[in-house]
């Protein structure tokens, strides 16, 4: 599908908000310098996004502290109410939302609206907590004494936010934080800021109090000064690894805190009793979607030895029939990658993968070629939809988050030895389990060590359940019950009889 880049620039100036900062109900120009948003599609610069220093970070968790006297002073009915504003204000501005996202970070139009759709599910689901939180009896021996718990918040959340979740990372984080009483400074990456300073306006937009939710775009000093602030209480994070062991070092000097949601190379199993025409669409299909950009995603297809031409033939075949291009365009599945870095590291992969023999290249492997609609070359950050067969399990392309459109195939004999592969990797976040046996489909489900296993079809990832990995690929949950403990601190209060 061809770039059309009049219209990346025409959309730009209508959906894009100011690059600048949400702090309380202002909007300061950040001082920590000005990172040039480029759009991934077109490869040309299309906004300014002022960062955020230090200490604009610090007046940021200043607003949310005085916020949070005022928020946590509501009614649990004022909160829960506020909050079902917010998610109907997404809703309703989901088209301009999932425009934003596709020109921000590359999300194919087809798709990009289900994220603040899901961000509002969030947002709804969180809501219906915050007049239900309760505390405790709790029976007490050998004295005689009344002892009870109560739910509070901790307070001041920071939430550092990558850039392919958007709206609905931050919302899944924020909905739970503000559910419990708390309130955020969120910190988007510079390269994907605007999704979540929208979700900002609108937090006051529902009435929100002023500092409740403060956005900051920053670079990684904004994300350390956040981290080290003695007024914030916990962090949540959604990275990689570099950034999670910094955050880790920081919080540990200040005691404080945290969530972690990391990356994944999760493991899709392929019995010989599956729905093999099924599990080799789905094989082609969804580690290519967002450019392959997504944790969850089942990057590594394991596939039982017997039927492996079969699921990895069909695959291939649909692999190579999605279409390759514009994000604006309805009919593409896969866009470009987020930067000319991803790119460049994507790449660099491919061809180590290709040198040092670690499986057959069945398809891509390389860039792709997208011209723009007047017959140019686009200069997006396009990487062709690429699938390694039979890859040696302790190759590099086998074991490291690519987070490109790249399947790489692994076969297995039997049960016990698909369990092994799927596990052998640093990471934990997900896993992926294509059978007809039902007992089959729930011994290998407990056996995969991973914190969200999917039976014969995606990881939805409802508001209801919760997520997050074990291992390598970080601890704590987002999503349902779970992820709203995270936010909460459990008070004891006993009195003598």
């Amino acid at each position: 599908m061809s770039v059309d880049v009049a219209r990346h620039t025409a959309l730009a100036a209508e959906l894009l908000p100011p690059g600048r900062l949400l702090v309380g109900d202002e909007r300061p120009a950040g001082s920590g310098g000005t990172h040039p948003h480029v759009n991934p599609a077109t490869g040309r610069e299309q906004a300014a996004v002022t960062l955020a220093s230090p200490d604009e970070v610090s007046a940021a968790v200043d607003a949310a502290r005085a916020a949070f006297a005022v928020w946590r002073g509501l009614r649990p009915d004022e909160r829960r109410s506020a909050l079902l504003r917010l998610a109907a204000l997404v809703r309703r501005d989901t088209e301009r939302i999932g425009g934003v996202l596709t020109l921000e970070c590359a999300v194919p139009a087809a798709t990009a609206t289900a994220l603040p759709r899901r961000a509002a599910d969030y947002l709804e689901y969180y809501a219906g907590f915050a007049d239900k939180l309760e505390g405790r009896v709790i029976p007490i021996f050998p004295e005689n004494a009344f002892d009870y718990t109560l739910a509070e918040p901790y307070g001041v959340i920071g939430i550092i936010s990558t850039w392919n979740g958007g709206i609905s990372s931050v919302a899944r984080k924020a909905g739970a934080a503000l559910a419990a009483g708390n309130t955020v400074v969120v910190k988007p990456m510079e390269l994907a800021p605007f999704s979540s300073l929208i979700f900002g306006e609108l937090a006051l937009e529902a009435g929100l109090p002023a500092g409740a939710v403060n956005v900051v775009p920053g670079d990684a000093a904004a994300g350390a000064a956040l981290v080290r602030h003695p007024g914030v209480n916990k962090i949540s994070f959604t990275g990689g690894h570099r950034a999670a062991r910094a955050i880790l070092a920081g919080a540990a000097e200040v005691i404080k805190p945290v969530v972690l949601e990391l990356g994944g190379k999760s493991g899709n199993l392929v019995f010989a009793d599956a729905d093999l025409e099924a599990a080799g669409r789905f094989a082609g299909t969804v580690c290519m979607g967002m450019a392959g950009q997504g944790c969850v995603f089942p990057t590594r297809l394991i596939v039982h030895e017997s039927v492996h031409d079969e699921v990895v033939r069909t695959a291939v075949a649909t692999a190579a029939a999605l279409p390759v291009g514009d994000p604006l365009a309805e009919a593409t599945a896969v866009g470009p990658v987020v930067s000319a870095d991803a790119r460049a590291r994507i790449l660099g992969m491919l061809e180590r993968a290709r040198a040092g023999g670690a499986g057959e290249l069945l398809l891509g492997g390389g860039p792709a070629d997208v011209p723009t609609v007047d017959g140019g070359q686009a200069g997006g950050f396009f990487v062709a939809p690429t699938v390694f067969d039979r890859v040696d399990p302790a190759a590099e392309i086998a074991q490291e988050e690519v987070f490109g459109p790249v399947l790489t195939v692994l076969t297995f004999r039997d049960e016990d030895e698909a369990v092994e592969l799927a596990n052998g990797t640093a990471y934990g976040l997900a896993g992926y389990v294509h059978t007809s046996d039902l007992r089959r489909a729930h011994r290998v489900a407990a056996a995969l060590d991973a914190g969200y296993v999917s039976v014969n079809g995606f990881a939805a990832l409802p508001a209801s359940a919760p997520f997050g990995g074990f291992g390598g690929s970080g601890f704590g949950k987002e999503g349902g019950r779970a992820g709203l403990d995270e936010f909460i601190r459990t008070k004891n209060v006993y009195l003598p009889l």
